[in-house]
């Protein structure tokens, strides 16, 4: 089949998909949640398209970016500013349209808004207002991530979303001890004037051995997804002055499951029993790594063990 064909035939799908998609149900004095790409242009789906083409007003976070991707697509709806400074007040006004029976589109930057984005509040307050939230899906940078990385089985798929980093260090360290103490993946966000920062926490928070994925630039040309040990992990970011640039979602692996608790360490114990009256059992394990010197996973298995067994 020739190209010519091949196109004429894509052509007519896309436009018998579009004309079903286009019949569907379309609720006026709505709120329609929006994910919009995460970088490559060709992934706003069908639904959105219409979502976005059909609403009386779009709110995003940045209005610039998101007339980039409406100009794209041909869209001409008009844009109001939705962003974490101005919410309340846009979500005021959005229920306002709402209440006249207008369809409202709400988008971030990219992505998936109300995730890691503005655009929870705005939600919030419509469903408090009474008025219906049609959310639709599209791509997201942490299911992209996940999909690329292998870190997920369907024997095991449980992983958690973090979000971003703190941006100080101290309360980044902590921030990393507490969430690399769960026995799953943990997806987080990182800008790029802060990676080789937060490499060097979690060097030093989950040691040399514990395993990450960095994936940069998801859905766009220079996509890369990668995993090494944190011993690895600035030598990499080291090895191409580009890796600095982009957008990334950073994957720690879970760590490495204990056999057992270890040998016994009356000396330990006592430690940890002693802090198990007073703190949780994460913290538990990162005060007695600081004071042992040994690792904090396998401390968190020794206290869990020790808690359950209380």
């Amino acid at each position: 089949m020739n190209q010519e064909v091949t196109s004429s035939v894509a052509g007519d799908a896309w436009r018998r998909v579009a004309e079903r998609v286009a019949a569907q149900h379309w609720p006026e004095g709505a709120l329609y949640v929006v994910a919009t790409p995460i970088g490559n242009l060709g992934d706003l789906g069908l639904r959105a398209w219409q979502a976005l083409a059909r609403a009386d007003i779009i709110a995003a976070e940045d209005t610039r970016a998101s007339r980039t991707l409406l100009d794209a697509w041909g869209i001409a709806t008009p844009l109001m500013a939705a962003h974490r400074h101005n919410e309340a007040q846009a979500a005021e006004a959005i229920c306002q349209r709402l209440a006249q029976g207008q369809r409202v589109a709400l988008v971030s930057d990219a992505g998936a808004p109300a995730v890691s984005d503005p655009g929870a509040r705005v939600v919030r307050a419509v469903r408090e207002a009474g008025y219906p939230v049609l959310p639709i899906p599209g791509p997201s940078a942490v299911i992209t991530a996940l999909m690329g990385s292998g870190v997920t089985t369907d024997e095991n798929p449980a992983f958690a979303f973090a979000g971003f980093a703190p941006p100080k260090a101290a309360a980044r360290q902590r921030w990393l001890a507490d969430w690399s103490a769960l026995p799953a993946p943990v997806l987080m966000f990182e800008s790029p004037h802060r990676l080789a920062a937060t490499l060097a926490d979690l060097l030093q928070v989950c040691g040399p051995e514990r395993r990450l994925t960095v994936a940069r630039e998801l859905t766009k040309r220079f996509e890369e997804i990668v995993s090494f040990p944190l011993a690895e992990a600035a030598a990499w970011l080291a090895g191409d002055a580009h890796r600095e640039q982009g957008e990334f979602v950073l994957i720690l692996h879970a760590a490495a499951p204990s056999p057992d608790a270890g040998p016994a360490d009356p000396a330990l114990d006592r430690l940890l029993d002693a802090l198990l009256e007073s703190v949780s059992v994460r913290d538990a394990a990162r005060i007695a790594a600081k004071a042992t010197g040994q690792p904090r996973d396998a401390l968190y298995q020794r206290a869990l063990a020790r808690k359950e067994g209380a």
